[in-house]
């Protein structure tokens, strides 16, 4: 049989790894690290751990996983990364490990990071997320599922993106990002729905239309947040109307970024 890992790969004896999983060469395996079926693990991977991997990954050569967060606050607490199923991990991608004891960063499924992605502590990412080379997530960002981020841009910590969001390259995101939305520039604001990728995720044209009035409410009706959110739950109790309201809300919390504004003034972000 052909062996699936190669002669210079070093696995820590206390490692897991599943017996159909692939390793590179030169690849680092350290002890507290879980992998799971068909994952194929790239030449001079680094894994450390706490870490758990699940199945059909593909980790590209030169990533870092399961490293210590880069944060003053961690004192060698256990923490973990946890990896989902059918990533695509590319070359030089970096993920710490969370702050706090029992914390995680966690990935989901189903998701694409590009080269020289960095996604630090305590992340969040949800599943069928695409994000580009050379993007930088600060700690606790939490991304939600199927959002599009555009290339080289940098994300503040404990910033929120919502579903189905998409944010052009080369952005300064230092505030929550609603779902459905596009936010593009520097400073960012929000430009108008992310209507291209609306339409690839099949949504109705009913839904899409509800949306579009959701958005001139939002962006151009110059109401106050609180007049603005009534409006809202006056055009329904769709799916996507529910989830946009409550990342509204929710974005309003302590702890929390406030929302980034729209293009132009006024609009419920700008309070």
């Amino acid at each position: 049989m052909k062996t699936l890992i190669h002669p210079t790969a070093v696995i820590h004896p206390k490692s897991e790894l599943h017996h159909t999983v692939q390793v590179g060469a030169y690849a680092v395996i350290g002890e507290h690290v879980k992998v799971g079926p068909e994952t194929i693990i790239g030449a001079h991977v680094v894994l450390e751990g706490p870490c758990e991997i699940g199945a059909q990954n593909q980790i590209f050569p030169g990533a870092a996983i399961g490293m210590e967060p880069q944060d003053l606050k961690f004192v060698g607490e256990p923490t973990w990364v946890k990896i989902g199923d059918n990533n695509s991990i590319r070359e030089y991608v970096t993920i710490n490990r969370a702050t706090g004891a029992g914390e995680a960063t966690v990935i989901g499924n189903n998701n694409l990071l590009m080269a020289y992605v960095h996604v630090a502590h305590n992340c969040i990412i949800e599943d069928h997320v695409i994000i580009p080379n050379s993007v930088a997530l600060a700690g606790h960002v939490h991304i939600e599922s199927r959002a599009r981020l555009g290339g080289v841009l940098g994300v503040h910590q404990f910033v929120h993106i919502g579903k189905h969001a998409m944010v052009g390259g080369m952005a300064r995101i230092d505030r929550d990002v609603p779902p459905y939305m596009l936010v593009e520039g520097n400073p960012a604001r929000v430009r108008t729905l992310n209507l291209v990728g609306l339409k690839r995720s099949g949504m109705s044209s009913t839904d899409l239309q509800i949306l579009k009035k959701a958005f001139r409410i939002l962006y151009r009706s110059g109401l106050t947040f609180k007049d603005a959110l009534e409006q809202l739950e006056q055009l329904g109790e769709t799916e996507q109307l529910q989830n946009l309201r409550r990342f509204l809300l929710l974005s309003q919390m302590p702890g929390r970024r406030g929302l980034i504004p729209g293009k132009s003034k006024p609009s419920v972000s700008d309070e």
